[in-house]
C-alpha cells in the first residue's frame, strides 16, 4: 500500500481534523463524520475516498463557507472491519455530534454505517456502496450516490449479446456488493437470451482460483465476468492464463480499475475489461480539474473511489445550500428530492434512497493504459475485440 499522506497519517492519529485549521465556536461549524479503512482489505479503496473527501472539503472552506460555516471532517480509520464501523459511526454520532455522515468504501460496510444513522436519525451520504441491501432495510436517511450493484454489467453483457455471444460464466466474491452484481449479471443475461453456464462464488479475500478456473474452462465460455476487488482480480487473470482459459469478452469490477492492476500483471492486463463509476475522460463535470488537483495534492492519479468521496461531498453540500439551513430534516428532505450533478455523474434517488440516475463506463486495458471504451459516443478507443487468446500472445 502506498505511503499515506501527511494529512491522512494525521487523520490516522488524531481521528479528527479541523479542515479550517482554525479553533472555532461549534455553531460555527459543520462538522461532517466518516470512517474510512486505512487498514486492512480496503485500505488502498478507503484511503482514496477519504483523500477525495478531504479534498472537498478544502475546496470549500477555500471558498468562503457553507451557509456562513466553515467544514470539518471527523474521520476513523475503521481497519476495513463490519464491528469498527458499527463503533464508530456511534461515536462520530455520540461523542463527536457530527452532523451529518458520510459512508465508508464498500457495501457491506456501508450496512453497519446506515444502521446507526438511522438509529439516530442522521442523514448520511453513501459515498462507496453498491449493493441494495443497504436500501431494502425501510430506513429513511442513506442516500446513495453510486450506480446499483445489479446494473453494473448492463453494458458489456449488451455488446457480447451484439457480437453473438451466448455462453456466460459468472465468478464473484462471497460479499454483498460482488453478490448483487452476479445477480443482476443473471438478470440481465436471461433478459438477452444468453446462457449462465458456470456461476460461483468464493470466499472473499481469496486469490487462489486453480481449482475454479479449471472447472470453469471445462463449461467452455464466451463471456468471462467477474465480480471482483484488486487482488483477487490479479490473481483471476493469472490463473485463467495459466489455464489457457480465454473467453473472448474478459471483464471484472473494481481490479482493472485500480493503477496496480496494471502494474502487476503487465502485458497480461491487455484487453481486460473493467466496469467502472468514474473515469476522467467521462465527460463529466469538472473531471479533468480535478484529476490534475488531485494528483497535485496527494501525489496519485485519482480513481473512482477518490470521486466518490469527493462526489458525496458535493452531494451534502447541495442539499445543504438547497435547504438554507444546516437543520437535519430541511436537509435530509433535500437529499430525499433534489436532482443534482456531482463530479460522479447524476444523482437521483428513489423513495428508499437508492439511486436511480447513474450509470457506469467500462475501461478496458490497452497498450499499459486504461481507456474508456464504453459508452461509445464517449470513448477513448474503439473496444479492441475480441480478446486475444493467450496461446497467441
Amino acid at each position: 500500500m502506498r505511503e499515506l499522506s501527511g494529512m491522512i497519517r494525521f487523520l490516522a492519529v488524531t481521528g479528527a481534523l479541523l479542515l479550517s485549521g482554525l479553533t472555532q465556536a461549534a455553531d460555527d461549524v459543520i462538522r461532517v463524520g466518516a470512517t474510512a479503512s486505512q487498514s486492512g482489505e480496503y485500505a488502498e479503496l478507503g484511503i482514496d475516498q477519504l483523500q477525495g473527501l478531504v479534498m472537498w472539503a478544502e475546496d470549500l472552506n477555500s471558498r468562503g463557507a457553507l451557509i456562513g460555516r466553515r467544514v470539518e471532517v471527523v474521520a476513523y480509520d475503521d481497519e476495513s472491519d463490519p464491528s469498527r464501523v458499527a463503533e464508530l459511526y456511534e461515536k462520530l454520532i455520540v461523542e463527536d455530534q457530527v452532523d451529518y455522515l458520510i459512508g465508508p468504501y464498500s457495501s457491506a460496510l456501508t450496512l453497519e454505517a446506515a444502521a446507526a444513522a438511522e438509529r439516530h436519525n442522521v442523514p448520511m451520504v453513501a459515498a462507496g456502496a453498491a449493493a441494495g441491501d443497504t436500501w431494502n432495510q425501510g430506513y429513511s436517511n442513506v442516500f446513495q450516490i453510486d450506480a446499483q450493484a445489479k446494473d453494473y454489467f448492463d453494458l458489456p453483457i449488451e455488446f457480447a449479446h451484439e457480437q453473438g455471444l451466448t455462453r456466460v460464466a459468472i465468478v464473484y466474491a462471497g460479499v454483498d456488493f460482488p453478490r448483487e452484481v452476479a445477480k443482476g449479471v443473471r438478470e440481465e443475461a436471461a433478459a438477452h437470451g444468453m446462457q449462465v453456464v458456470f456461476d460461483e462464488e468464493y470466499p472473499n479475500g481469496s486469490t487462489e482460483f486453480g481449482d475454479l478456473v479449471s472447472r470453469m474452462r471445462a463449461t467452455n465460455p464466451e463471456v468471462l465476468l467477474g465480480g471482483t476487488y484488486l487482488d483477487d482480480s490479479i490473481a483471476l487473470v493469472r490463473a485463467t492464463k495459466a489455464a489457457s482459459l480465454s473467453p473472448k469478452l474478459f471483464a471484472m469490477t473494481v481490479g482493472p480499475s485500480q493503477r496496480r492492476f496494471g502494474d502487476e500483471l503487465q502485458e497480461d492486463s491487455a484487453g481486460i475489461l473493467g466496469v467502472v463509476s468514474w473515469m476522467r475522460s467521462g465527460r463529466r463535470p469538472m473531471a479533468y480539474d480535478f484529476s490534475f488537483r488531485y494528483k497535485g495534492r496527494f501525489g496519485s492519479n485519482a480513481a473512482v473511489q477518490a470521486a466518490y468521496g469527493y462526489s458525496a461531498g458535493q452531494v451534502l453540500e447541495a442539499a445543504v445550500r438547497l435547504a438554507g439551513t444546516a437543520d437535519r430534516d430541511a436537509v435530509r428532505e433535500q437529499l430525499k428530492t433534489m436532482h443534482y450533478r456531482s463530479l460522479l455523474g447524476h444523482y437521483r434517488v428513489d423513495e428508499t434512497g437508492a439511486q436511480n440516475a447513474k450509470r457506469t463506463f467500462v475501461l478496458q486495458w490497452q497498450n499499459r493504459f486504461r481507456l474508456l471504451v464504453f459508452p461509445q459516443d464517449i470513448q477513448d478507443a474503439p473496444v479492441q475485440f475480441p480478446f486475444v487468446p493467450w496461446s497467441e500472445r
